[in-house]
């Protein structure tokens, strides 16, 4: 994540109206889940049929259907932002905020039980140092946050502290870590972490560390995990901590399901066959192993993920910062280059406004990987508050999961198997996951 994010639309339907989009200037910078503008992507474009949005609103009946499962049901979302969006512009999230994608109004409305606070650490502190100072320092905002609202609010640190808060009508909030920077190459860090109530690591970022080598970075000095990260996958077993397989490389998912005992998740990612190659996102090869580990992928809702328009641009974007850097001669690390840079990014946006996606998209990933293995191994990580308001007009916020939910009733999965990707299918990993720690 480059800074944090209040890009807000209004929404046709839902009861909590949502802010008007603010300047899409973050568009074009690294986000906490997004895309680095050093990525290497690929604009092979996919041989899948386009989309057409859902029209909105949805019919009356259809939409009280859905709002009614969101309440009904435990919701999950896997990742969402929040943390490091507060350090960079505090607000009262158990109040309506101005920016961001999250605040309490907007999760009641949106039905949302339990959301994982991402605890990311930025890849260049991997270098100067500071990744767990500022882990430790985000998880205190959460727990300040939980013990400044403890009506509103509770902390989770296993499935049945979820239910239970959930009966409570309190909102959970979980923690993952994006980044494995923190462990900082001693195991101690992982038991420190874990009594702090961190409950899934995503291995790496945007750059290669300790751990593992990451899909956005074509340097990938360990051609998969480090002699480190293929110990911390055993220690993350034995201890009950998710192993999230998002953001890092194709060789080191490979040797994550060699090692790993226990279900893995990707927190938030989508399926490569829209995108194809975009390393960030999960191949059918992938997707496969990981159903058969009977392990989760939690799909995002942005449109760097389920768009090959969006990879289309954003390759464009780059070959034209390129040229005008060579042109001026600039210097990144310059500030006065920088802002020159900023500029130019801002005009040139302006000018090619990124696609932010679909609903129709966000239902079409949904739908290839349950037909590729299944109902069970499939559920939500929005990266709200992690895509620079990269989203679809229908699906901007915490506010917006009974769209979703509408969505798929459309495409004519019962409230049963909603119920499996609101939460169910989550649970149970996660579950599989603590049963697995229990025995070792």
């Amino acid at each position: 994540m480059h800074r944090p994010q209040g890009n807000k639309m209004n929404k046709s339907f839902l009861p909590i109206a949502t802010k008007l989009a603010a300047a899409f200037s973050a568009a074009l910078l690294l986000s906490a889940c997004g895309q680095p503008q050093s990525e290497t992507d690929s604009k092979v474009v996919t041989d899948s049929q386009p989309s057409v949005e859902l029209n909105q609103p949805f019919d009356n009946a259809l939409i009280e259907q859905a709002t009614s499962i969101a309440k009904q049901r435990i919701i999950i979302d896997t990742h969402i932002d929040v943390p490091y969006r507060l350090e960079h512009g505090y607000e009262d999230i158990s109040h309506s905020t101005k920016e961001g994608d999250f605040d309490y109004p907007r999760a009641v409305a949106g039905g949302l039980d339990a959301a994982f606070m991402s605890i990311y650490i930025p890849a260049e502190l991997q270098k100067i140092g500071g990744s767990k100072a500022l882990a430790d320092k985000l998880i205190d905002t959460i727990e300040g946050i939980v013990n400044q609202s403890s009506n509103k609010f509770a902390l989770a640190y296993d499935t049945e502290q979820v239910k239970d808060n959930f009966a409570k009508g309190i909102i959970s909030l979980p923690m993952g870590m994006e980044n494995g920077s923190p462990i900082e190459g001693e195991l101690a860090n992982l038991q420190h972490f874990y009594q702090r109530g961190i409950r899934y690591i995503t291995l790496a970022h945007s750059k290669a560390n300790h751990i593992s080598d990451s899909s956005y970075d074509d340097n990938k000095p360990a051609q998969g995990l480090t002699d480190f990260g293929k110990q911390l996958i055993v220690e993350m077993n034995n201890i009950g901590m998710m192993v999230d397989v998002s953001h890092i490389s194709d060789q080191a998912f490979y040797q994550v399901m060699e090692i790993s005992k226990a279900p893995v998740i990707a927190s938030h990612s989508s399926a490569r066959f829209f995108t194809p190659g975009f390393e960030r996102n999960m191949s059918d090869e992938m997707i496969t192993l990981l159903a058969k580990n009977e392990g989760v992928i939690q799909m995002t809702f942005s449109g760097i993920f389920t768009s090959q328009q969006y990879r289309e641009q954003s390759a464009a974007y780059k070959i034209a910062k390129a040229s005008f850097i060579q042109a001026n001669s600039l210097n990144e690390a310059l500030d006065d280059d920088q802002e020159k840079l900023d500029r130019f990014e801002n005009d040139y946006k302006q000018q090619h406004p990124y696609d932010v996606g679909t609903l129709e998209q966000v239902l079409d990933h949904y739908q290839h990987v349950i037909n590729l293995v299944g109902i069970d191994h499939v559920g939500i990580g929005s990266d709200f508050d992690g895509v620079s308001g990269i989203l679809p007009s229908n699906l901007r916020d915490v506010a917006s999961y009974p769209t979703l939910i509408a969505g798929l009733l459309t495409r004519g999965y019962s409230e049963q198997e909603i119920e499996k990707l609101l939460s169910g299918n989550l649970l149970r990993v996660w579950q599989q996951v603590e049963a697995y720690a229990a025995k070792h």
